[in-house]
């Protein structure tokens, strides 16, 4: 325990440190960082492996959906191609489970003991995501339905249209106690939400439209989460001085929501450097003029 107290102080100098858990292995370091954000242009279990161990007090997780397949959907009035990149194509089902495990696995062992990860994911990812958080011994906590009011028409007319994700909620240790902000969750102001009635508990079904097109002024990214989403689940699960991290950045929505809350740190991994540089003009706007971001 006086050693991982030991390490924790170590990382907290840098806000991650760059230094590994044996101290052997080459440093990496930030493409972007202040004292309470830091970005990589990095595969998210090269950085992780830096970590120490019960280090990290909440994860959101965004991971690749795999349904790239050729289809086609409609966007803005207009049918467009459901390919996103070659990250969100599937490498067949045996291959998608032992990278969601890889991946997942890590994540276990850098959260706090109390510590908890959210993941979202459509019925094309998220049932293996939820049986691997099981397998991997993660206490449940709740399975949140994103409603999305403003969803796209399905073009085939051949099924029922897709109109929400579903976002996992997961402690590391079942016999720890988490953080949650009730109070906040109950009488928080959520003027997005028609489903929330102010002064009564939280549900968990939540009513959220896709990003507006404010949130997507320096750029888009093909799968980007409404800030508002994001929001809600920091306040939710962490409390001040809390590590938030994410090992599939994107367009940043998970660092622009602690940053918008406040008094936390934020550290965020993405292959794509086009995404980060998008983050980080939303970050360096944010902190010039917040108004942007309520």
């Amino acid at each position: 325990m006086e050693q991982a107290s030991i390490n924790n102080d170590l990382v907290l100098e840098n806000l991650v440190g760059y230094i590994s858990k044996n101290t052997v292995q080459e440093s990496i370091k930030p493409i972007f960082k202040t004292d309470n954000f830091a970005l990589y242009n990095e595969d998210s279990l090269n950085v992780m492996s830096r970590f120490p161990d019960n280090y990290i007090d909440m994860i959101f997780a965004d991971p690749p959906y795999m349904l790239s397949n050729d289809g086609f959907t409609c966007q803005n009035g207009r049918m467009v191609s459901v390919n996103k990149g070659k990250w969100d194509k599937s490498s067949g089902f045996e291959e998608d489970l032992a990278f969601h495990e890889t991946w997942i696995k890590e994540c276990k062992r850098i959260l706090k003991p109390e510590g908890t990860i959210w993941i979202s994911g459509t019925y094309h990812s998220i049932y293996q995501c939820g049986f691997l958080l099981q397998k991997l011994g993660f206490h449940l906590l709740n399975d949140i339905t994103w409603f999305k009011p403003n969803a796209s028409p399905n073009l085939s007319c051949r099924f029922f249209t897709a109109s929400h994700e579903t976002v996992l909620w997961a402690r590391k240790d079942k016999n720890a106690k988490h953080h949650f902000d009730y109070e906040a969750m109950k009488n928080g102001r959520f003027p997005e939400d028609s489903i929330k009635k102010p002064e009564l508990q939280m549900r968990s079904v939540w009513s959220i439209p896709t990003p507006s097109p404010k949130e997507k002024v320096f750029g888009k990214h093909p799968t980007q989460k409404p800030l508002a989403l994001l929001k809600r689940i920091v306040l939710s699960s962490t409390k001040p001085g809390d590590i938030i991290f994410d090992p599939f950045n994107g367009s940043g929505t998970t660092g622009i929501a602690t940053t918008s809350i406040g008094k936390r740190k934020y550290i965020g991994c993405d292959l794509n450097k086009e995404y980060l540089d998008l983050t980080i003009k939303r970050y360096k706007a944010l902190t010039a003029n917040k108004e942007l971001f309520e």
